[in-house]
């Protein structure tokens, strides 16, 4: 069986295909077909209609990604597989959104699945929003660039990142320095996402001027934050006490992005995670957007997803 798909621009038809024709393999290869590009038509081929059928429904898919100005990796190309599996590959085209904001060398950050898209429009148009779920699903990065988009938009005065030291009191004190270069490792990844953003530069100047703030959970006590857009990473690992303290520093024209992956937690023994706690009870409070995301939304390498997938079978054959 062969069905054809028109393609308008050739430069659609090269980035369809990829670096060295690999997107195209990647798609070949799932569905059992052979896809042959010519005058200005995608003729793909195959023994099984249903493959056939599929392969075309994933192609259209990433067709409208290219349409958006989207640079098609292989991470895309299994994400929309994965969409075709599950028969929702329409939702794809809520990908071709703007982005949310422009990195310091010029790169657009843009939601890369659904759930992605999604949890950026919890946080546009909730006060909080807490994100949880596995490692490279870019909840961290993804809340930073919504923090610098608002920043830039004067629609807040200042970004605040916040993460617990969870061994503060056990090894803390045998790293060199001072308190602030004690916690920098702990920091370390917040960092990163705003120097990504910003540039080193930027940044510098606007800590010096009071407009960022980089601090350890223990500095939010006693403060009242306005103005402020105000993220608290690795939050599985505080404390009920510590998640009530947060919450509460929220002052007036301020947002909040709460993140972290539950099964990740390093509290002691005993010592229940402030997020389960809070996704418990804020669970259908007005203006507070709870968002789970799953192994789908990592766009880490392949083998992420997989670790991950793995993981969770063998916590549910655990006897």
């Amino acid at each position: 069986m062969e069905q054809k798909i028109h393609v308008e621009k050739m430069e659609q038809a090269a980035e369809l295909f990829g670096s060295f024709d690999g997107n195209i393999r990647l798609i070949e290869k799932e569905y059992g077909v052979s896809a042959v590009f010519r005058d200005s038509e995608l003729k793909v081929s195959g023994e099984d209609p249903g493959q056939v059928d599929k392969a075309l429904r994933a192609l259209r898919s990433l067709i409208t990604l290219a349409g958006s100005g989207e640079a098609l990796t292989e991470q895309n190309v299994r994400y929309c597989i994965r969409m075709v599996a599950e028969d929702s590959e329409q939702q794809v085209q809520k990908l071709a959104g703007d982005c949310l904001c422009i990195t310091s060398k010029g790169k657009p950050i843009k939601p890369k699945t659904v759930g992605q898209r999604t949890y950026c429009d919890n946080i546009r148009d909730n006060t909080i929003t807490i994100g949880v779920g596995p490692a490279g699903t870019g909840k961290t990065y993804l809340a930073v660039a919504m923090a610098v988009k608002a920043f830039r938009a004067q629609e807040v005065d200042r970004i605040i990142l916040t993460r617990p030291a969870v061994e503060a009191g056990e090894k803390l004190g045998f790293l060199p320095g001072d308190l602030q270069q004690k916690v920098d490792p702990y920091l370390r990844p917040l960092y990163d996402a705003l120097f990504d953003m910003l540039g080193a530069e930027a940044y510098q100047r606007y800590v010096e001027r009071g407009n960022i703030e980089v601090a350890p959970l223990a500095y939010m006590r006693g403060r009242t934050l306005d103005d402020s857009f105000i993220i608290l990473d690795e939050a599985q690992n505080t404390t009920g006490e510590q998640m009530k303290m947060f919450l509460t520093r929220l002052g007036f024209g301020s947002k909040m992005v709460i993140t972290g992956d539950v099964t990740q937690i390093d509290l002691p023994d005993g010592k229940r995670s402030g997020l389960k706690e809070a996704v418990r009870i804020l669970k259908g409070v007005e203006d507070i957007a709870i968002f789970r995301f799953t192994e789908k939304d990592v766009v880490r390498h392949r083998l992420v997803q997989d670790i991950i997938r793995a993981y969770e079978r063998a916590g549910r054959n655990k006897p």
